[in-house]
């Protein structure tokens, strides 16, 4: 049968498509040679920072009562606010409802030669206030925990995408090749709502997804040598597995899932010798614990996942995710009543381990290449609809999130965005969250839309559409 040059042309192109995509993979597999996804990798641009700690606080953590000074407020105490411009969705609906005004029952004070309002909540972590960048007015897309949590955590508010810490490592790797690059330690009490999808990988492949440390005991469940084996037994076993991995990933080029699990049988091992002393705090010494809080029930808990930060960030880990709050309940900060006591109670958990977290980063010299953020998933309403409760609290307020930064090419005492008089919204054009997105990534070298991931026929983003890069708090 003969065949005209288009007919060629037309059965020929997928044949000459898969050479080139053959062609492709045997390069980027050449060029990977061991398979390690994690292998480090240079940032897009020059930065100072080589690694970020996230403090997460789940719950809603109250604005007006923290970080964001509203004076305004008392003017209106027991009473409405006046007509706010510009707002919709929820937050309108409760403006509309009968309400009444809640003013920060918690003193505030000037700090640092930058003379930042903060809280006396927050004593410890206002002595480091200098250090610190504000982005005030920050809006999340849903105003309710669970959205809200996977935005703030993944640049989306639907579960199945990457989370931060996984884009960093996708874009970064890790420096030390015997610890995982990203790693995960969550309130000791629980935890936080949408459990693991948190710091999960999404679509990435699976390699890049956090790691959850406990933190006390063996830092990773299952993690020691089986009673009765030899390390240079399971070498063995190990070296055995990865042969008929090797051959069966040979036959099924791309399989992250296959390659993840190679990467992590040879990761699994090297961890037995040196993830145990990270978690080993004895090699601390007691002025060290004191300072972290180790040495008061109320404390302990956030301080070790904080000490057991900076030990990961001395080994070079690139992302530690730190959260404090468990699901929406009481050991969260969902502080719909009661403000009164439970913000007091929340802050006096994280502030000494966080302000001693800041001060020892910083002595040691790891503060200049550490980036530290602090945020929740949304911020609170200055005002409640319940008019007789005796022990107020506040509601969710998806446009009021205050975020700050620290370290890693941060400019100290440095301001991004306001909120109007009452905390309620930005003053003026909010700041969508893929903006400080945009920013923890260009703090570490990484364009955010240079960063993408191809899925489902489309170049995917941490930022989505794309985010700006805070320039005022960029050193």
């Amino acid at each position: 049968m003969r065949q005209t040059r288009r007919d060629f042309l037309c059965r020929s192109c997928n044949g000459i498509g898969a050479l080139a995509l053959a062609g492709i993979l045997a390069e980027e597999l050449g060029a990977a040679g061991d398979l390690n996804p994690m292998k480090a990798k240079p940032p897009h641009f020059p930065c100072k920072a080589k690694r970020c700690i996230f403090l997460f606080m789940a719950g809603g953590v109250s604005q007006i009562d923290t970080f964001d000074y509203k004076p305004a407020l008392a003017k209106y105490a027991g009473g409405r606010l006046p007509k706010v411009p510009s707002v919709n969705g929820e937050i309108a609906s409760f403006l509309d409802a009968p309400h009444r005004t809640i003013p920060s029952p918690f003193e505030f004070q000037r700090y640092g030669q930058c003379g930042r309002y903060v809280s006396t909540t927050f004593p410890h972590i206002a002595e480091s206030v200098d250090d610190l960048a504000f982005v005030y007015g920050v809006k999340v897309d849903n105003n309710n925990h669970g959205p809200a949590t996977m935005h703030v955590n993944t640049g989306s508010q639907l579960q199945g995408s990457p989370s931060v810490g996984s884009w960093v490592t996708y874009g970064l790797g890790s420096v030390n090749q015997n610890l995982p690059g990203y790693v995960v330690i969550q309130d000791p009490r629980g935890s936080p709502v949408n459990g693991s999808v948190v710091w999960g990988n999404g679509y990435l492949p699976a390699s890049y997804q956090g790691t959850l440390f406990r933190s006390t005991g063996a830092p990773i469940l299952d993690l020691d040598l089986p009673q009765g084996v030899s390390r240079d037994e399971q070498r063995k076993e190990f070296d055995l597995i990865q042969k008929l991995n090797q051959q069966h990933l040979a036959e099924r080029p791309g399989s992250s899932e296959l390659e993840a699990r190679i990467s992590a049988y040879e990761l699994a091992f090297r961890m037995q010798s040196e993830a145990p002393g990270v978690v080993d705090l004895a090699q601390e010494s007691a002025a060290t614990k004191k300072m972290y809080g180790l040495d008061n029930p109320q404390t302990e808990g956030f301080g070790r996942q904080c000490l057991l930060a900076r030990r990961l960030a001395e080994r070079g880990v690139r992302y530690s995710l730190l959260i404090h709050g468990v699901e929406i309940g009481r050991y969260s900060w969902d502080d719909h009543g009661n403000i009164k006591e439970r913000v007091p109670q929340h802050a006096a958990e994280v502030d000494q381990p966080v302000g001693a977290l800041l001060k020892d980063l910083k002595q040691r010299g790891l503060l200049e290449d550490t980036l530290v953020v602090w945020a929740s998933e949304m911020g609170r309403t200055p005002f409640i609809n319940d008019l007789k409760s005796d022990k107020p609290g506040r509601d969710h307020n998806q446009y009021g999130l205050v975020v700050w930064m620290a370290g890693g090419g941060v400019k100290g005492g440095a301001t991004a965005g306001q909120t109007d008089e009452f905390g309620i919204k930005a003053l003026a054009d909010p700041i969508p969250l893929r903006d400080v997105h945009a920013t923890i990534l260009h703090l570490l070298g990484l364009d955010d839309r240079r960063l993408t991931y191809l899925h489902a026929g489309r170049f995917r983003k941490l930022t989505d559409i794309g985010g700006n890069v805070l320039k005022e708090i960029v050193a």
